[in-house]
């Protein structure tokens, strides 16, 4: 909270002499000599304690936006503790005058505390052995208190943060009377609204709420801008004795109406209410206002389908260097809170997705452990569109077999998945390196099955103990192939071939150039089994690789971040663009002639959606056909379809039923292009 310093003259102590003239003017000193404190001992306590505490920045609301129809739309807030905070205009006097009348009378006049108040406090904080104590805490007294809470709660440890909370909250002499230095030099520094606003925005108002925003909304579902006499004095009623007194349960209304009837006599008296709204207010019953409404806190509670998205975005947020040079610094910001993150999810195709996914890869599968995604990647951009998933978003220990927390669509590092083996959508890169060599696409190559034990490896030739024998999926599929054809139609052994007369090493660095790595981290291997993709790699990944072919060859790393604004509203930028030419324009152009092949009588028939778009891709199955692929596109979004299981069973996706009238693998191309005619609507491609 960035806060202005109080000008004009200052008000409190001085010296041991004024404190002196004080305890003893007032009446504190005999109170003190019961405790067996002397006026003198006082005096050297207070001048050892420290004069000044700051209103720092308080932890606040983090939140992240969307789109829907084209238009920004919140999505979820995360924090590390539920606060909005708020100036004084934004705040309605009905609060303002509940607060003061009903906890600091005086707060206008006096220069921090209130010395009557004080003596009745400390009196009976000794007369209960540091036991209890009434409050007489000025609103100044009360705000160094919350802020030595808050600063508690932000120490490293949890042993750290339990000592300083209960050093800050113990009933003792000692403790007021540093409460009272401290105070004082409040109000030297800050003005009486910035102390009132400091107060409404950091005290506690119970079932993990802070500041009066916060409140007001869990409880009223409102504003703090517009809240009755009843429902600001119920708010000011909690911060005495928040554990019995907030509105989240029925059991606590006769405890804070008892209270809130008090403030509101109060309010009366101070000139601040009519007889007639007095009497409104106090004819009513906590029931009749309270409107519990559920924070849309953390990505649990985000939209259905948008949950995995959303927390692989916040994790990406917290990282973003805006926030600070150093890991710590953004930890630190980020805890601090008031960011804005507006991410480039599109809910509408999302949604589309998700639904697709509950109706053909249902999360209720019993048979087999099956997992799914569709992930949508705007081309030219690196922008992430979608992100999908068959199952629900859980992160707690007992997930049903229907949810999980781990995100099949990124790397082990974002969501915990591991990946999986691509099959034959690694052939994109084989067939590059094989444009980029100088070759044509009509070249005529070998789709015989057969043993090949010599291959090129970093320019060397490297013989196998165990030669390289990989089937085609189809025995009928041998003999002579154009590399188009074998493009289209997927032979394996055609591949082999073409990658026999290149280096194992260039196929796998222009895959890495295209950003594709293992999902678990590490470099991609340049074997021969390799080349037909055995490596476990993130469905994100392999969309990207593909927008960057639709890209002319530009390899855009994935962004789930379009902006991020401070909580002062300064745009900071959104996450660092990272965009590369990883291949020629012209191969590229080449590469993505070809792979139209698949939706033109390939292994992606049925895929070519109706809008007549331009499409370019290839489809992927593993040789147990446990894992299943389609990935593809237009020149401007490309969608990675997969389907498979996902604790490491061997379950034939193309002989178990989906309940739709095939198998799983079978509704493949179906299911694709019915998530590519939404993209290609919201995108399209000319």
């Amino acid at each position: 909270m960035a806060m202005r310093r109080a000008t004009g003259a200052a008000l409190g102590f001085v010296g041991g002499s004024v404190l002196a003239g004080l305890l003893v003017g007032v009446g504190v000193t005999p109170v003190l000599a019961v405790a067996g404190v002397g006026t003198t001992s006082a005096i050297d306590l207070f001048d050892s304690m420290p004069e000044y505490i700051e209103i720092g920045d308080l932890p606040e609301r983090n939140e992240i936006w969307a789109y829907q129809g084209g238009q920004p739309v919140h999505l979820v807030d995360v924090w590390d503790q539920n606060r909005q905070e708020l100036s004084l205009d934004q705040i309605s006097d009905t609060l303002e005058h509940a607060a003061i009348d009903g906890e600091d009378k005086r707060f206008r006049e006096t220069g921090g505390v209130d010395p009557t108040s004080l003596v009745r406090s400390v009196a009976s904080v000794i007369a209960s052995g540091g036991q209890g104590g009434s409050g007489g805490s000025t609103i100044t007294m009360q705000l160094v208190r919350n802020i030595k809470i808050q600063q508690a709660s932000e120490l490293p440890t949890a042993e750290e943060r339990e000592a300083g909370y209960r050093e800050a909250t113990k009933k003792s002499p000692e403790r007021k009377l540093a409460e009272v230095k401290l105070a004082i030099g409040l109000a030297k520094e800050y003005s009486k609204d910035e102390i009132l606003a400091a107060y409404l925005n950091i005290a506690y108002f119970g079932d993990q709420t802070y500041g009066v925003q916060a409140a007001a909304q869990r409880y009223y579902g409102k504003d703090a801008s517009d809240l009755t006499p009843a429902e600001a004095a119920s708010l000011i009623a909690i911060v005495q004795w928040p554990e019995r007194r907030d509105l989240s349960t029925p059991e606590h209304h006769a405890d804070n109406q008892a209270r809130r009837d008090v403030i509101l006599r109060s309010m009366h008296e101070q000139g601040h209410l009519g007889d007639a709204d007095l009497a409104t207010a106090l004819a009513s019953r906590p029931a009749d206002y309270v409107r519990l409404t559920a924070p849309q806190q953390g990505c649990e509670s985000a939209v259905r389908g948008a949950e995995f998205f959303c927390a692989y975005a916040e994790q990406v947020a917290k990282e973003l260097p805006q926030l600070g040079a150093d890991p710590g610094a953004r930890a630190a910001a980020w805890r601090t809170g008031g960011y804005r993150v507006q991410t480039t999810l599109d809910l509408d195709l999302n949604t589309q997705q998700k639904d697709l996914l509950a109706l053909h890869d249902p999360a209720t599968e019993s048979r087999l452990a099956l997992g799914a995604t569709l992930d949508t990647v705007e081309a030219g951009t690196g922008r992430v569109l979608t992100m999908a998933q068959n199952k629900d978003f859980d992160r707690s220990a007992d997930a049903p077999a229907t949810a999980t927390s781990l995100n099949y669509a990124t790397d082990e590092s974002n969501g915990g998945s591991k990946g999986f083996q691509v099959g034959s959508t690694y052939k994109m890169f084989t067939l590059l390196q094989w444009l980029v060599s100088g070759r044509s696409p009509d070249t005529v190559v070998d789709g015989t099955r057969k043993a090949r034990a010599t291959w090129t490896q970093c320019g060397q030739r490297v013989t196998l103990d165990t030669p390289y024998d990989p089937k085609n999926d189809s025995p009928g599929q041998t003999g002579p192939y154009s590399v188009r054809a074998a493009t289209a139609q997927s032979v394996n052994a055609a591949y082999a071939d073409m990658a026999s007369q290149l280096d194992l090493c260039d196929i796998r660095d222009t895959a890495a150039r295209l950003g594709v790595h293992p999902a678990t981290g590490g470099e991609l291997p340049a074997n021969p089994a390799a080349i037909l993709g055995t490596t476990s790699i993130a469905p994100l990944t392999m969309a990207a690789a593909y927008a960057g072919i639709a890209n002319g060859g530009v390899y855009c790393a994935p962004v789930v971040v379009d902006q991020v604004t401070g909580p002062d509203g300064t745009a900071l930028g959104g996450q660092p663009r990272s965009c590369t030419q990883a291949v020629s324009a012209s191969v590229a152009a080449e590469a993505f002639a070809v792979m139209q092949g698949a939706f033109r009588g390939g292994t992606a028939s049925g895929g070519q959606t109706l809008d007549g778009a331009t499409l370019f891709g290839k489809t992927g199955t593993t040789d147990a056909a446990d894992q299943i692929w389609l990935v593809g596109g237009t020149s401007r979004a490309v969608t990675a379809y997969w389907q498979g299981n996902t604790d490491g069973g061997k379950t034939n996706l193309r002989y178990v039923g989906s309940g739709q009238g095939g198998t799983y693998a079978g509704s493949r191309a179906d299911v694709w292009r019915q998530a590519q005619t939404a993209v290609n609507a919201a995108l399209p491609a000319g």
